[in-house]
């Protein structure tokens, strides 16, 4: 009699199935969809690589897309991810890499909220994981980076394990399987040393531990517990160099991170901007994170400090590094908060603010009884199920076509570009990216977002084409480009208006392409319906950039 109401629970809904639905609730409800992951063509170029990857059975060690740089050495980082996008877009197209990325993201995030709930009640713990995913959804782009976050989680779940005393998984050592981890990640996504990182501030948390530490049991001791973290971290610095590039990956990868121009010029090595919609998230961890640090310390605990600290810097320098910030931060700011709720009622505080607390608690752990019954998890699988449905459906609503946006790519200017295989292109480098998706076949491109690949000295140049400074045309006649593709609010393209060496022959208000002189005798300027129309509208920056960080847009 009592199995039937075992079984009914089992169907219902656990906090593990909000965190997991949590990306898709964001992505759907708050933000553009399937086109915030689409928002970057970046995604077009790793498929493309991929696809040659698959073609030749090796990975490029040399540029097969550009004719500004052809045969250039480049290296393709995250190859493996290329070859798992290829697959996935051969399978079922964009479709089935936007699925992927979903569900990615739904599994990081459950991920970090089973982590999170190891270290406070249930409530909080979903609490801080939807601050976290909030925050980190800025930089939700269908591209190998997710599985660094990914990894991030399973390393700091595997390392919390570690330190709470149980350092083997079906007999084998945790800390000996994290390098052999090192090497998948290491092939999917650049960001592998985060883990390496990682385990050295729990290594570093126990020397500093030792060394703060009131007891005389001197350094030996806290040396011994740090010890198999500084050889398990070593492990996977060494075990990172199984990849197809060897040591030939780090030493290209360290010069590319150094890289002031980087920092000035590409969006997500920029700063964050406060400003942003997502901005407020990202404070409110860093005020949290400063709260639980002083409070670890205070305690003895340092491991929690360092990681925070370590990625609370990464953040504030860099937008790209704000993910990995809250993810790290989210398990201890959750601990604090837990510790902070369950002082509360003995403390000399005003009644109504202990009697709140305690209420709080008292719920917290019914909700923690509940929440702790197995589930089957048919909510997850039945959501993720009816977003795939909507994604593949034929003529699927706006926000789940997977498509990169005809609105701000320039879908509608392919044929004409078809119509000269010849043609050496200049646009600005996320429509190169784009291009590299769309003609690669048939066309090389002058530019794209690899701008590791191009380096300093050509991105200025080609920076200074796009603002129109003196010289461009000698840069562009240097590279013999005789077609140009830009958007109307373009300063090179009020500027290749006014030229008599270019001619307009396409205009779709979203995209223009030009052509030189020589190559339009007797050439019709093909002009689609409202072209020429919303000429300020700003489609583009002037700068280049490794394309804009996801922004998600509040609703009015």
């Amino acid at each position: 009699m009592e199995a039937r109401p075992h079984f009914a629970v089992k169907l219902l809904p656990s906090l593990a199935d909000f965190a997991f639905l949590m990306p898709i609730v964001f992505l759907f409800g708050r933000m553009d969809g399937v086109k915030t992951l689409l928002s970057d063509c970046d995604t077009g170029w790793h498929i493309r690589t991929g696809e040659w990857i698959i073609a030749n059975g090796w990975v490029p060690t040399r540029d097969m897309f550009s004719f500004s740089k052809p045969g250039a050495p480049w290296y393709a980082w995250e190859w493996l991810s290329d070859v798992l996008f290829a697959k996935l877009n051969a399978l079922a197209g964009l479709q089935a890499v936007v699925m992927f990325t979903i569900l990615l993201l739904s599994i990081t995030f459950a991920g970090l909220f089973l982590l999170v709930r190891r270290k406070s009640n249930p409530i909080v713990a979903i609490a801080v994981t939807m601050l976290a995913a909030a925050a980190s959804s800025i930089h939700w782009l269908a591209r190998p980076h997710l599985f660094t976050l990914f990894f991030l989680v399973l390393f700091y779940a595997a390392l919390e394990q570690v330190r709470e005393g149980r350092s083997r998984v079906w007999g084998v050592p945790v800390l000996a399987a994290l390098p052999a981890i090192t090497v998948l990640w290491t092939n999917l996504h650049g960001g592998f040393f985060v883990g390496a990182l990682m385990i050295m501030a729990y290594g570093g948390g126990e020397l500093l531990a030792g060394l703060f530490s009131a007891s005389s049991e001197g350094p030996r001791p806290a040396l011994l517990r740090a010890r198999p973290y500084f050889l398990s971290a070593l492990a996977c610095v060494a075990a990172s160099l199984i990849n197809p590039y060897t040591y030939h990956l780090h030493v290209h990868m360290a010069q590319y991170l150094r890289d002031p121009w980087n920092s000035q010029h590409i969006m997500e090595f920029l700063s964050p901007s406060f400003h942003h919609p997502t901005a407020i998230f990202f404070e409110v961890m860093l005020v949290m994170a400063v709260v639980a640090s002083v409070w670890n310390v205070s305690r003895g605990n340092f491991t929690e400090s360092l990681l925070m600290l370590v990625w609370a810097h990464g953040g504030l320098l860099a937008a790209r590094n704000i993910p990995i910030f809250m993810i790290a931060a989210a398990p201890p700011v959750a601990a604090c908060i837990q510790q902070w709720l369950l002082r509360l009622p003995e403390s000399s505080v005003a009644s109504w603010l202990r009697s709140s607390a305690d209420r709080f608690n008292r719920v917290a752990e019914e909700t923690g009884q509940t929440d702790s019954l197995a589930r089957l998890h048919l909510v997850s699988a039945l959501g993720l199920a009816l977003v795939a449905a909507v994604i593949f459906a034929p003529h699927p609503p706006k926000k789940f076509r997977a498509e990169f946006d005809p609105k701000s790519y320039p879908a509608a200017a392919l044929a004409t570009l078809r119509s000269d295989p010849s043609a050496r292109v200049f646009t600005h480098d996320e429509w190169g990216d784009y291009l590299i998706y769309s003609l690669s076949k048939t066309h090389k491109v002058f530019v794209d977002g690899r701008s590791d690949f191009y380096g300093d000295d050509f991105e200025e140049k080609y920076v200074d084409v796009l603002n129109v400074k003196y010289g461009w045309q000698k840069t562009l006649a240097k590279f013999g480009v005789d077609t140009i593709l830009m958007p109307p609010s373009a300063p090179l393209t009020g500027a290749l208006k006014e030229s008599s060496n270019w001619r307009v022959v396409y205009d779709d208000g979203v995209s223009l392409v030009f052509r030189s002189q020589s190559k339009t005798v007797g050439t019709q300027v093909s002009v689609a319906t409202g072209g020429g129309e919303g000429r300020d509208r700003k489609v583009t920056k002037t700068e280049a950039s490794d394309h804009a960080i996801t922004e998600t847009k509040p609703k009015t």
